[in-house]
């Protein structure tokens, strides 16, 4: 079993950035990843999401990603700056590690624990974000389906889908992503999410950025679940997203009431024959080796103040809540990683 000062879980940007300060701390730390390589979730997107159509993606600390293809797939770029990232910042990063439990240890310390191996540690810093846990609601009549049901962390391209019948279900930017790319090849299409979608017509600049991270903060603020992204900022109407709107690509349904064995059915009669169903429902924060340190709150959420859990400071979570957004991760590493200096002196000076 290893001692160190810091664990940190996660090497997507989140914990990228927080091992960037930690080595630049002078803190000892070790970096675990579950993935077989370097990318975070980038590493799993399909491969015809290219840079120039994702999201923008920010450069980390210390090292900008500088000028690449926007014609290349997204998860190649990615993947490519984040190892390139670790080698040049000496980080180390230890995987495929899969941490199982983070417990409390003696002395004051954390044990984490992975298959044949613990560390113990002074502080962690949770940036596990969600990749891992896809979430697929339940609906009545889902076992009858007979077609093939998938999720957006399974998706691969539209190749898959050409010739079928396809329902796509949710709201978030994904759903709209991958409509735009199977509508062309498939044999027909509906969209359907709980509420209508809100779209943005302008540019998604500073101040809607806080304004969108403000709304989250208040949720983890108060210990419920963090919610998902769009529900804070919109759906941007990119040209291509108003040329699909006007071809009837994008007119949403609103969401069925049962899967029937030939498709879907709205409780006023109307039924969709679908032989696919693409969940593009999200995903939800993979947090569950921290239970045995009973960080939850009755609202379901781990209450956080800035990235401190607020039942217990030596636990900061990175990529979590407010800090979701790739420019949020960044600044999230620098304020956990400050805190924690902060916390280990205070009890040095305590002599714990």
């Amino acid at each position: 079993m290893d001692d160190v000062d810091v664990v940190v879980i996660g090497a997507g940007q989140a914990g990228l950035s927080a091992g960037y300060f930690l080595r630049r701390a002078g803190l000892s730390f070790v970096m675990l990843d579950r993935s077989p390589g370097p990318g975070g979730a980038w590493q799993y997107r399909w491969p015809t999401l290219t840079l120039g159509t994702a999201h923008r993606i920010h450069d980390l600390p210390g090292t900008p990603l500088g000028e690449a293809d926007e014609h290349r797939p997204a998860a190649e770029v990615v993947s490519g700056y984040f190892a390139d990232y670790e080698r040049a910042h000496d980080l180390r990063v230890r995987r495929p590690v899969r941490v199982t439990a983070v417990r409390p240890g003696p002395d004051g310390r954390l044990l984490v624990e992975a298959p044949a191996v613990r560390w113990s540690t002074r502080a962690l810093i949770n940036a596990t974000g969600t990749w891992h846990r896809p979430f697929r609601p339940y609906y009545p009549g889902a076992g009858t389906f007979r077609g093939r049901q998938s999720h957006t962390a399974d998706y691969r391209g539209p190749a898959d889908f050409a010739g079928r019948r396809v329902v796509v279900v949710g709201g978030g930017t994904s759903a709209v992503q991958a409509l735009l790319e199977i509508a062309p090849v498939a044999a027909g299409t509906v969209w359907t999410t709980r509420r209508p979608p809100v779209w943005n017509d302008g540019v998604y600049d500073a101040d809607r950025a806080r304004e969108a991270v403000a709304r989250v903060e208040r949720r983890v603020r108060a210990g419920l679940p963090p919610g998902s992204v769009v529900s804070a900022t919109g759906l941007a109407r990119t040209p291509q997203v108003r040329a699909a709107m006007a071809a009837g690509v994008l007119d949403r349904r609103p969401m069925f009431d049962r899967i029937v064995p030939g498709g879907v059915a709205w409780d006023d009669g109307t039924e969709f024959a679908a032989d696919t169903i693409l969940w593009a429902t999200g995903f939800r924060p993979v947090i569950e080796h921290l239970a045995p340190l009973r960080l939850r709150e009755p609202g379901g959420g781990i209450q956080v103040l800035g990235t401190r859990a607020v039942r217990d400071p030596r636990v900061h979570l990175v990529g979590y809540g407010p800090s979701a957004s790739t420019v949020g991760a960044n600044r999230a590493g620098r304020v956990a990683v400050r805190e924690i200096r902060e916390l280990l002196a205070a009890r040095t000076a305590l002599g714990a």
